[in-house]
């Protein structure tokens, strides 16, 4: 049981985080402009037709990672936009840092 307590306490402690804390402000930020909210729906639409067409084919569609350049470079020039980008680019590194470190314990299990 122990582990689930554990489990739980990380959980509460990335809630208690900066990270968290920017980002959640920052996404609050967001949904309260509505037009810059649909922006970046677009962007990250737009980003993941990209992405799936690179992991389909093996390659990058350059119009497509074009536009998303294009949307990026006047979502990037939009302080709150920005704000936003930062912030979840520093939880989603969090994150990635806590689950390499779960997952080293799993591919030690696999083994």
């Amino acid at each position: 049981m122990k582990v689930y307590d554990l489990a739980n306490e990380l959980a509460k402690e990335i809630r208690h985080s900066e990270e968290y804390k920017n980002y959640e402000r920052a996404k609050n930020n967001i949904n309260s402009n509505s037009e810059l909210k649909d922006k970046i729906k677009d962007f990250e639409n737009a980003r993941y037709e990209a992405q799936v067409i690179a992991i389909q084919t093996g390659k990058d569609d350059e119009i497509k990672m074009r536009h998303v350049q294009e949307l990026y470079g006047e979502l990037i020039q939009n302080k709150e936009a920005s704000q936003y980008f930062d912030a979840e680019i520093r939880f989603n590194v969090l994150i990635a840092d806590v689950n390499k470190i779960i997952g080293e314990v799993v591919q030690e299990a696999m083994k």
